[in-house]
């Protein structure tokens, strides 16, 4: 048999996301977004234990990559699941326990993560003061299946009488009558709940070094360790005009303004803290909100409302100042998550030179140089140094000159590793 893992929403709730979403078509990211907004909770059971839990970050990572493929480990080198992992608030070691939860305590829940199966099976029941909608997510699911594997092979006569009954017609229909699977006999008449299309079934990683890699940016989530980034946001005289309007852009996509579905994966996320400092020849602005709701963002985006420049390009005394914050939050919290987002179009004429930065640099305590710095470049910066500074500190650099600044901040939203 066979059973996909997809989500069950109240309706309310599948209502209101279809409405925001572009075509009425639900989608991993359209599920993501909402929780990263804080908008949406869901149960899901754990990855790490439970074969529904996998499947479903498998799903979310593998519509994350957008690559239609199986995951590859460069799929996964940049975390875009946090926001998706803030509106996970109900979980257990397996799927049926999980369900049982969920009827429990489903005034404060959405929705619930697992097999059709067990959404079908929980509908029947009567259990729920509010059934289910199965949603099967545009962007692809991953199908389950119950084999039965032959472990003796002087055991093969028994065994292929034993599959040829149970893939029967008959025996077929018993058992999605009682367990709500679907049969692997696709032309068997199915129950009417059982007749929805599946659309894109997508591909279970095959390599383990994925998995291990999905299983632990989970674990990490689950852990509550905090994250901050801190944006170094290049306001100099260059920037006036086109350039100061697509510098905001990116503020606004991450802040959930921008509606693809890759946007909506990378959006920032409630309760992460989020830094932004204005700099030219010297820091301009600073302020730091953690998102908790729509205004702590708005505050952000009004910064570079201003159109306040300066004279000069100050770069790497901007990228030490920001250092000495970050420095000043692992601090106060070791456990905190924190990485530094330069973004500059023209050359250093200000301030301290790279050398002088890289030996401040080189002098920090331990804790502040895990911190890992990612450059966008773009107008006349200066790609080797960017570059340089970057790989100093364990990130990279972006070139955003033949790209949109939203699109460079997207490449890059996530990566803490």
């Amino acid at each position: 048999m066979r059973s996909p893992v997809v989500v069950g929403l109240k309706p309310e709730v599948a209502q209101r996301l279809r409405r925001a979403a572009p075509d009425g078509q639900l989608s991993w990211a359209e599920l993501a977004d909402a929780a990263a907004a804080g908008t949406r909770k869901y149960a899901m059971a754990d990855p790490r234990r439970a074969n529904s839990g996998l499947a479903a970050l498998v799903g979310v990572a593998t519509a994350a990559a957008g690559t239609g493929g199986a995951l590859r480990p460069e799929d996964v080198s940049c975390d875009r699941l946090r926001g998706f992992f803030a509106g996970h608030a109900l979980t257990r070691d397996s799927s049926g326990r999980l369900t049982d939860a969920y009827a429990r305590g489903e005034d404060g829940l959405d929705g619930l993560i697992t097999y059709e199966s067990e959404l079908l099976a929980l509908n029947r029941a009567g259990t729920l003061r509010v059934p289910l909608e199965v949603v099967y997510p545009k962007d692809g699911i991953v199908l389950s299946d119950y084999p039965l594997m032959l472990l003796d092979p002087a055991k093969r006569a028994a065994y292929d009488r034993l599959t040829a009954w149970l893939r029967s017609e008959p025996v077929q229909r018993k058992i999605t009558e009682r367990t709500l699977r679907r049969p692997v006999d696709s032309g068997l008449t199915r129950e009417p709940s059982l007749r929805a299309p599946l659309g894109n079934a997508l591909y279970f990683p095959d390599s383990q070094a994925v998995v291990d890699r999905l299983l632990a940016d989970y674990a990490d989530a689950r852990s509550g360790r905090p994250a901050r980034v801190i944006f170094l946001l290049d306001c100099s005289g260059s920037m006036r005009g086109e350039r100061i309007a697509s510098l905001r852009a990116p503020m606004d996509g991450l802040s959930g303004a921008d509606g693809s579905p890759s946007g909506k994966f990378a959006r920032f996320h409630r309760v992460e803290t989020l830094t932004v400092v204005r700099f030219g020849g010297r820091v301009l602005d600073e302020q730091s909100v953690t998102h908790t709701a729509a205004p702590d963002l708005e505050r952000l985006r009004s910064m570079l409302a201003d159109d306040g420049f300066d004279a000069s390009t100050s770069v790497w005394s901007a990228l030490d100042h920001g250092y000495r914050t970050a420095a000043d939050a692992v601090a106060k919290d070791s456990a905190q998550r924190v990485s530094i987002v330069l973004m500059t179009d023209g050359e250093n004429n200000a301030g301290m030179s790279l050398a002088a930065f890289l030996d401040r640099y080189a002098a920090l305590p331990p804790a502040a140089r895990a911190v890992r710095t990612y450059t966008v470049r773009y107008g006349e910066a200066d790609p080797k140094e960017l570059d340089r500074a970057a790989l100093a500190t364990g990130g990279h650099m972006v070139d955003a000159t033949g790209q949109s600044l939203l699109n460079a901040s997207k490449e890059i939203r996530g990566c803490h590793e």
